[in-house]
């Protein structure tokens, strides 16, 4: 991308963790390469680059503590490339620079961003080509990173992020990170996790984006505007694509889907706001505790079939859920499949209430329908298709979607933290009405 040059610094004994070299490159008409072996406290500089022992607080596997790293001072048009596993200070400001992480299979790589700026044109601020695993963490400072225009591909990679990673990548730390993007602002092609920290995003694609699975434990996630606020999808396999929220507080404006997951989506805990087209959408999704407030233009919650492996349902088991959406073919809780509740409060206030093809079951908690509280799930048929009474597939003595099964048992709830989704009747109908 960039058309200065790279600079590479490598170091021995660097630090705890950091066992090996750490790649970086810098020259403007030709690569120059600086190379340091020596001791625990040893120092490394080049002509753009400052790298020098910095104690500061990391995020670790353990307890954060204090450890020695390596610093590096970004700099306009210079790229920086990170080989090894190890800790990696960023600091200062920088136009059209990326760092690159092009390490081992079973490296892990932890980067703190330490009131670091990056603003560039085209290309990530941070794009990790290779590693097992790596850390951003945004130690207890407020760094920043935008990229403008339009992306340009890394050959047959199609770069669509600020952050991108092909590898799992994890977001933790006390400080504070901002993200403006012309396209998404974080994209990972495995797992991606935010353990703490605050984000603040507005990007016109996804906020966050991974292709197996997106995790929130905790931290805080304010997607001013996107597209898709949290996106969990592989074109080429629908048999993945999880979302699980334990923890945290996530406020989303979306234009289309607040958070899309095509296999589960599940809410063991936190605080979610979302405003939205569409709020909750996934194959099964799951509640089971947490609060979660919901204003949609279309469905509140959408159980459709993304996924072939899965048969689509709502179920809640706990926690608070308050659903308003629009007038028209809208519905609170809209399920190709089916609908079952156990416990917690469901609050919807809006034209349809409940809308599913398959069976509805009511076993516990609490219904308030626009404000009257009751103990039957309605089908009100406005949205969705095959729904009613008497329907073929979604009725309550339809053929294929009656209150009980073949054995005349009524089905059983999942209990909290069993992500495993029912299994998908054979003769299920494929068919994915949004």
């Amino acid at each position: 991308m960039m058309t200065g040059g790279v600079v590479a610094v490598m170091m021995t004994g660097m630090l705890t963790g950091c066992n090996g070299a750490s790649g970086l490159q810098s020259s403007n008409d030709s690569t120059e390469t600086s190379q340091v072996s020596s001791s625990d406290d040893a120092t490394a500089t080049s002509a753009n680059t400052t790298n020098e022992n910095t104690e500061i607080k990391l995020a670790t596997d353990s307890d954060t503590s204090t450890a020695d790293a390596n610093a590096i001072t970004l700099k306009d048009g210079e790229d920086i490339t990170i080989d090894k596993a190890g800790d990696y200070i960023i600091t200062g400001s920088a136009t059209n620079s990326t760092i690159y992480v092009e390490a081992g299979d079973e490296d892990e790589v932890n980067i703190t961003l330490a009131g670091a700026t990056i603003t560039n044109d085209v290309a990530p601020c941070i794009y990790v080509k290779s590693a097992d695993k790596v850390i951003i963490n945004t130690s207890d400072t407020e760094s920043t990173l935008t990229v403008s225009g339009t992306f340009e591909a890394d050959g047959d990679t199609n770069l669509d992020a600020v952050i991108f990673s092909k590898d799992d990548l994890d977001i933790e730390g006390s400080g504070t990170l901002n993200i403006t993007s012309s396209d998404n602002a974080i994209s990972c092609k495995d797992t991606l996790t935010v353990n703490s920290g605050t984000l603040n995003i507005n990007c016109s694609g996804s906020a966050l984006e991974a292709h197996d699975e997106i995790e929130i434990t905790d931290g805080t996630i304010n997607v001013e505007s996107c597209n898709d606020g949290l996106h969990a999808e592989d074109s080429d396999d629908d048999t993945i694509g999880a979302i699980l929220i334990s923890g945290g507080t996530i406020n989303i404006t979306a234009a289309d889907d607040a958070i899309h997951a095509t296999t589960t989506l599940q809410i063991d805990g936190g605080d979610l706001t979302l405003n939205g087209a569409e709020c909750l959408e996934g194959t099964v999704i799951t509640v089971n505790d947490g609060n979660v407030n919901i204003n949609a233009s279309d469905d509140g919650i959408n159980a459709a079939a993304k996924s072939g492996s899965y048969t689509p349902s709502f179920e809640m088991n706990g926690g608070n859920v308050t659903i308003s959406m629009g007038a028209g073919d809208t519905d609170g809780v809209d399920s190709n499949g089916n609908i079952t509740i156990n416990g917690g409060t469901l609050d919807i206030t809006g034209q349809s209430t409940f809308d599913y093809d398959g069976t509805a079951a009511y076993n516990g908690g609490t219904i308030i329908e626009n404000g009257t509280e009751t103990n039957s799930i309605s089908n009100q048929q406005f949205g969705g298709q095959g729904g009613g009474m008497m329907g073929g597939q979604g009725g309550m003595m339809g053929d294929q979607g009656g209150m009980m099964n073949e054995q005349g048992e009524m089905p059983g709830p999942r209990m909290n933290g069993d992500r495993t989704p029912p299994e998908r009747p054979a003769e299920f109908n494929d068919e994915n009405a949004e």
